[in-house]
């Protein structure tokens, strides 16, 4: 299903213009019709900037959330959303975003908004551009609510969420997207002390209306939340259990690691496409298309052309826009330079 070698994308997110950040402090200001407005201008933003970096792959940049996790509990009842952060003074970091109490039954009647968010991007993007819509894994949906008694721990509110995760799929195939990401990043940063088999086992549950009808990918990483990962930053722990995943893509955080254990591409390589993250997002350097370049040649001593995705280490959301345009141009300049001595 990929239409060609060396391939660039994205994760997800990417970030919100000035106008929008202030608006969005703002929305008693504004009526639905202006809201629905601002949706769409923001949606084109993010549309005009990926396409302008010269992306083969685009998404909407997740402008109409908040957060690409913590927004979908918007859709979801039973929750008790926090009022407070735990830690507010101090440098900004994961330990001020705390737990959220589970008040009755977990369902989403409404769907969880990622198909009108596909739907929109379809309206807004040219014909004919691949495009890619993200929605979080149940078992990373699940790390900001609290256990209870109906739900003794996050396996068991990760297994009442995975229906939700799944119908929304189903619905996004439905829908005619093409490419769908899950993403489960807290599969990657807590690998090391859980079960990875559970976790392949939630996965390929959660993906299976999709599997054959579009693209499945999956992103792990080890957070970054301001800027801060939260996980032990090792792949090596979710191998060789992780080859068992039903995906079509896999993509990896490299660039903000030093591209340590770029290895680990070869045995993923023989069971689906690799992702590679080669734009540092927690990072202001801007990397040049000749750094870029040699990332990519890199990535060819483990894996062949034709099953290699070049993207961002993670979503751009934490990103100032300034730099992830100049960042995504030269990443695709530093790709199409191997491209052409291939």
């Amino acid at each position: 299903m990929k239409d060609k070698p060396l391939r660039t994308s994205v994760i997800g997110s990417y970030p919100f213009p000035g106008w929008l950040e202030f608006s969005s402090q703002h929305l008693d200001k504004f009526g639905s019709e202006d809201i629905k407005e601002m949706q769409d201008d923001a949606a084109r933003v993010a549309i005009g900037d990926q396409l302008d970096a010269g992306l083969d792959v685009i998404t909407d940049g997740e402008q109409t959330r908040f957060d690409f996790n913590l927004s979908f509990y918007g859709f979801i009842e039973g929750i008790a959303l926090e009022p407070a952060s735990p830690r507010r003074f101090g440098p900004p970091a994961h330990d001020q975003r705390g737990k959220h109490a589970i008040v009755g039954t977990l369902a989403a009647p409404r769907g969880l908004g990622a198909v009108e968010e596909f739907e929109r991007l379809q309206r807004l993007a040219p014909k004919g551009v691949p495009l890619k819509v993200s929605v979080p894994g149940p078992y990373t949906l699940s790390g900001r609510l609290a256990p209870n008694e109906e739900y003794k721990d996050r396996f068991a509110i990760t297994q009442a969420l995975l229906p939700l995760v799944r119908k929304e799929i189903e619905d996004l195939v439905r829908a005619g997207c093409k490419e769908i990401c899950v993403d489960e990043p807290s599969m990657s940063c807590y690998g090391y002390k859980e079960d990875t088999r559970r976790f392949v086992s939630i996965f390929n549950h959660t993906v299976e209306p999709a599997r054959g009808k579009s693209r499945i990918c999956t992103h792990l990483c080890f957070g970054n939340f301001k800027g801060h990962p939260v996980g032990w930053r090792k792949y090596a722990p979710l191998f060789p259990a992780f080859l068992d995943l039903h995906a079509d893509e896999v993509h990896v955080e490299m660039a903000n690691r030093e591209y340590a254990e770029l290895d680990v591409i070869k045995p993923m390589a023989e069971k689906y496409d690799v992702a590679v993250g080669v734009i540092d997002v927690k990072s202001y350097h801007v990397e040049t298309p000749e750094q870029i370049a040699d990332a990519v040649r890199a990535s060819l001593k483990f894996a062949p052309a034709d099953r290699l995705v070049f993207a961002p280490d993670c979503g751009l959301s934490q990103t100032a826009r300034w730099a992830a345009k100049k960042k995504l141009a030269n990443m695709v300049a530093g790709v199409e330079m191997v491209r052409k001595e291939l």
